[in-house]
């Protein structure tokens, strides 16, 4: 497993009157090389979730283990600049931690405070580049200079240049417009299934990642109520009504599909394409069987 929780939560200020509970009883198993979705209400949890997976906080109660690394609510942390390296964070609106004068010196910063040779650096930034469908021309530009999209995969960019196993991105496509956030999910994909990396994404768009997403975790005002697949998920999406989501209009157009023509064996179809191609193939099938009949009588 790539990552497992145990009875993990999360207080603020434990110590104090002002203490406040974020995360209860957590218990999930994320398998290695998976698209995982995480969604919630505000206020439900995710963000402080994120930051536990890479040790910027620690559990209050229970276990965080990641790849070969435990933090243990109550015992002493590990050494964390490894599993910083094999997780990287990815924040709301990254380009805003963009500070060097060239997208290269951005992309190596991490790379070389890991470690790494400034060859070895500048490879893995322009792998990170090529992987975020970007031109490596661009490597020389001022980061603020990039278009918002390109700056946004720049950034992510920065994230992958220290070739972590795990990627955590926190609304990645925030801001970003429509052409931008289907292009970027695309990109995310991708990286997990040619690349074999982990991918955790937050999200309140829901409909851009359902169709990718291998697997989701629902958060309700800090307690785990969803983890399944995308089909576990469309067989009840009133769920997410329940939690103080809207339910995705990919959702809604799927159930209605699947209850007027008794799909319930089918794998959802999550797209505009793949929901119309079901539905001409039904009529196709049932044209044919109509013919046979017809011809059976004559």
């Amino acid at each position: 497993m790539a990552i497992q929780l145990q009875q993990v939560s999360y207080t603020y200020s434990e110590r104090s009157l002002w203490r406040q509970t974020a995360l209860h009883g957590i218990d999930f198993e994320l398998p290695q090389g998976t698209m995982v979705g995480i969604a919630g209400a505000t206020g439900s949890g995710k963000s402080t979730l994120l930051q536990l997976l890479n040790g910027i906080l620690r559990p209050t109660q229970g276990t965080v283990s990641v790849l070969d690394i435990t933090l243990r609510a109550g015992e002493k942390a590990p050494k964390l600049l490894p599993l910083r390296r094999r997780v990287g964070l990815v924040f709301q609106f990254p380009e805003q931690q963009m500070f060097a004068e060239t997208v290269e010196k951005d992309l190596c910063f991490g790379p070389l405070n890991f470690g790494m040779s400034p060859d070895e650096a500048r490879e893995r930034a322009c792998r990170a580049m090529l992987d975020m469908g970007l031109d490596l021309a661009l490597l020389e530009r001022n980061p603020f200079r990039l278009s918002g999209g390109q700056m946004r995969k720049a950034a992510i960019a920065s994230v992958l240049a220290a070739d972590p196993e795990i990627v955590v991105l926190d609304e990645p496509t925030a801001s970003l417009d429509p052409v931008s956030r289907k292009e970027l999910i695309g990109l995310l994909t991708r990286l997990c299934r040619e690349r074999g990396r982990t991918v955790i994404i937050v999200t309140h768009r829901m409909d851009e990642l359902l169709p990718y997403a291998d697997r989701w975790v629902i958060l309700d005002q800090g307690r785990s109520v969803f983890q399944g697949s995308v089909r576990e998920l469309a067989a009840d999406p009133s769920l997410l009504t329940r939690c103080g989501l809207a339910v995705p209009d990919s959702l809604r157009y799927w159930r209605a599909v699947a209850d007027r023509l008794g799909l319930e064996d089918e794998e959802p179809r999550l797209t505009p394409e793949g929901l119309a191609e079901l539905i001409v193939s039904r009529e196709s099938g049932s044209s044919g069987r109509v013919g046979e009949k017809g011809t059976g009588h004559e």
